[in-house]
This record gives C-alpha cells, structure tokens and sequence, in this order.
C-alpha cells in the first residue's frame, strides 16, 4: 500500500492515526486488464484507491469513447456524480493492465471525514488539485495545438506512453490517431 500512502502524503501530511483508519477500511481488489469497474448509468458507491496498475475514464458521445482522464498507481478513481451527487454518472472507468486497487465505500470515508480533519483536509487539497488539472486540460484544448498538447504530455506523463493504447491519448489530447501519428513521426517529438 506504500505507492497510495505515498501519493496521499504528497497531497496533506496525514497522520498515522488517520492513515491507519484509513486502510482498515480498504477492500484489496485485482482487476484483469480490460475490466470496466465503474460503469456509465449505474450508481457506484465506492471509490477505487490505485496501487498498482491504470485505469483510464472515458465516456461516450455518438457511439464514441472519448477518454478523459487516466489514474495509475497512487491516484484515486471513483465516478464523479456518484461521489459527489450519490446519483449514477456518466462515465466509465476501466483498467488497462492488471490492476491492484483498495476499495472503500463513500459512505465510509465521509464518516473519516468527520473523525479526522486531516483527512478531509487531505481531500479537500486532492480535489482542488484535480479540478486545477481538468481547468489546465480544457484550457489548452481551447489554445494550444495539438503539437503542443502532445509536447506537454509527453513531458508530464512519459510513462502513459509505454503502457496506453495510443489510441486512448489521441482522444484525451483531442485528437485523431492519424494526427497524433503524424506529430509523433516529426522526429522532434518522439517519445
């Protein structure tokens, strides 16, 4: 469990104390790679704490996957609407490779909440950095090419570049895989 302690104390110093209350709670999960844990439509009362392995978030418009967010080890999964809403969402989430994760219900950590400030504080920081992420991501599909999203990725992720079908980056860089081949066969871009 040491890569999701790890990546929870990069976010808020949490205690032990906490950290411990934390991990009693967790429901050790091995997902095969291609497994769709959270599903568009139906309401999913659990978030998925990565510790090994990646999952990528897509929903689908006109028939189409549209990734929108991937999560590797250290990183939290859970549907939106459903964390915040407790109503079904509208995305899916689904592994890439096997993937180890550590399984508790929201209802559980809202209760942690309420016992242990540092860990709500430690939410609280984990989901203001996510929207500043998802803010910086629309932001440059609006004003960057697709060159420069590519470049940026490249350079804050290279590791996605080993273990995800291109396909998937192309449609979370917004772009088709023709062109994202296109920019990667311009030798000043390989990765």
């Amino acid at each position: 469990m040491e890569n999701i302690i790890r990546k929870i104390r990069t976010y808020y110093p949490v205690s032990d104390e906490a950290l411990k209350a934390l991990v009693c709670l967790f429901e050790k999960l091995i997902f095969p790679p291609k497994t769709i844990i959270i599903h568009a439509g139906k309401l999913d009362r659990k978030v998925y704490f990565i510790e090994k392995g990646i999952t990528r978030s897509y929903v689908l418009h006109d028939g189409k996957q549209i990734t929108t967010w991937f999560s590797k080890e250290g990183d939290a999964a859970c549907g939106s609407w459903d964390l915040y809403r407790n109503r079904a969402g509208f995305e899916y989430v689904e592994t890439l490779e096997e993937t180890t994760a550590y399984a508790i219900s929201i209802g559980q950590l809202n209760e942690l909440y309420r016992s242990y400030i540092d860990l709500a504080n430690w939410m609280r920081v984990l989901q203001q950095e996510n929207f500043l992420r998802l803010q910086d991501i629309h932001i440059r599909r609006l004003n960057w090419s697709a060159q420069e999203r590519y470049e940026h990725l490249t350079k804050e992720s290279p590791e996605l570049f080993q273990r995800v079908n291109l396909g998937y980056i192309a449609s979370f860089l917004g772009i088709t895989q023709q062109s994202l081949s296109r920019i990667r066969a311009n030798g000043r871009f390989l990765t």
